[in-house]
């Protein structure tokens, strides 16, 4: 029977140790709890509360389970609940007597709070390199397409010309923020939770900030109670990753429609793409699609935890066991989301005669000459109605504005001169020079500002 058991005069239903062990997935943090479980032996040692011969040993001790761990010689034990029963017990059979004073000074409460925070923070950082990874894609892709020009889009219908540079670096914006968010992520989770026992703190002369320096935290956390019931950094992680996987969402979307015959604006990579089963002409975007959808799988994650910690008294709970699995799974579909997203960026060919056809079509040019009419004195609201019934007239006659010649212009206001004529897409584009324009030589300024970010991120 295990120690833990010895208070109660039966074991376990098997229904029940097959339903509360975590070993199946809380193994996943053994580099977390080992890193965790030296570090506190050090400490022990340090503050003479175990004999530095004893340190030396749980310390080589569990330098040899990672070992095992990662040869694949150490496999978990189910019968042993969880990763920390499995790597004290291996210890115990390693070092004897000295391994069972490992957990002198510290609660299981504490060991998977530190083990959570360690992880989230390494998380965090993954993620945050790998975003970095699809921005330089994205102005990759931008830089070498500075002179395209796209259709911009409003209610998926055309509405004014912009830079196709432009528009991919409103993605490098999101995930700007997105990286902020992971990094406020990471700062939360940088307090270090061991050293607050069970709930009430510990009764032995423990080194906190020697703990904190040891395993690279910033700072130590202020209340015991809080210190093991605390899941808001994971909250933290996740709320971030949705917020992302809500961007990547949105180019998916994005690519999808811009890969399809109607549009033809990309041609996604063969590498990223698949077949259908029964149409062999079929070229399916599938990993935007599946990007999509993974979304509401991390929404999902999300939602799970936020109701696993609604109503929670203090201090633990085993309620908190729930907070693994969907961060796991969060971590590891934002990571290979974002990897594959940036493959396929990098991949992708822009179609310049499919988009060129496309800016012909939809009066994309009609906001030019409205404004146009304003320079000449017409208040907006008038020269929008007169464009408007430009635009319906020039429909009516299956016609086009740059067909019109400067009388028919003048039949809907005599404010229309000669220089209407010299309106065009360049001249368009020009003329969006304000701060955040879509102007070329914004443009430029905004791409140099992006790759500076990226230098000073990697510094």
């Amino acid at each position: 029977m295990s120690f833990i058991r010895r208070r109660f005069h039966k074991c376990a239903d098997k229904l029940v140790e097959e339903y509360t062990v975590s070993t199946h997935f809380d193994w996943r943090l053994y580099r977390q709890d080992i890193a965790g479980s030296i570090a506190h032996a050090r400490m022990l040692s340090k503050q003479k509360i175990i004999p530095q011969t004893d340190s030396e040993a749980i310390v080589e001790g569990l330098e040899t389970i990672l070992k095992e761990i990662e040869q694949g010689t150490l496999k978990p034990r189910t019968d042993l609940e969880d990763i920390h029963m499995n790597i004290e017990a291996r210890l115990t059979e390693l070092c004897g007597a000295a391994g069972e004073k490992l957990h002198t000074a510290r609660s299981r409460n504490d060991q998977i709070a530190l083990d959570m925070r360690l992880f989230v923070k390494d998380a965090a950082s993954e993620t945050v390199n790998s975003m970095k990874g699809l921005q330089r894609a994205l102005l990759g892709m931008a830089e070498n397409n500075l002179q395209v020009v796209i259709p911009g889009y409003t209610h998926l219908q055309p509405a004014q010309p912009i830079l196709l540079a432009h528009h991919l670096l409103a993605y490098f914006e999101m995930l700007e923020r997105d990286i902020d968010r992971f990094q406020d992520c990471l700062r939360r989770a940088d307090v270090m939770p061991l050293g607050s026992g069970a709930l009430a703190g510990v009764t032995y002369d423990i080194d906190r900030e020697f703990l904190a320096k040891e395993l690279g935290f910033g700072s130590v956390s202020q209340n015991s109670i809080d210190a093991v019931s605390d899941r808001d950094f994971i909250l933290d992680y996740e709320s971030a990753a949705s917020v992302c996987m809500m961007h990547l969402s949105r180019l998916a979307e994005e690519f999808t429609i811009w890969s399809s015959q109607e549009f033809g604006f990309i041609t996604i990579d063969d590498a990223y793409a698949t077949g259908s089963s029964i149409m062999p002409q079929k070229k399916n975007p599938d990993v935007a699609e599946l990007a999509r959808g993974k979304t509401g799988r991390v929404y999902g994650g999300l939602t799970a935890m936020l109701v696993t910690m609604k109503a929670l008294p203090l201090s633990y709970n085993r309620d908190l066991q729930e907070d693994k699995e969907n961060l796991f799974d969060i971590v590891d579909t934002i990571l290979s989301t974002v990897d594959v997203f940036s493959g396929m960026v990098k991949t992708s060919v822009i179609n310049k005669g499919s988009i060129e056809r496309a800016l012909k079509r939809g009066h994309i040019l009609a906001t030019d000459l409205a404004d146009y009419l304003v320079k000449k004195g017409e208040t907006f609201r008038s020269a929008h109605g007169i464009v408007a019934s430009l635009v319906s007239h020039v429909e009516e006659k299956g016609l086009s504005l740059d067909e019109l010649g400067v009388d028919e212009y003048r039949v809907f206001s005599p404010l229309f001169e000669d220089d209407v004529l010299s309106i065009n897409i360049e001249s368009s584009l020009e003329a969006r020079s304000a701060t955040g324009g879509t102007a070329p030589s914004r443009v430029r300024k905004a791409l140099a500002r992006a790759n500076k970010l990226l230098e000073r991120q990697q510094h």
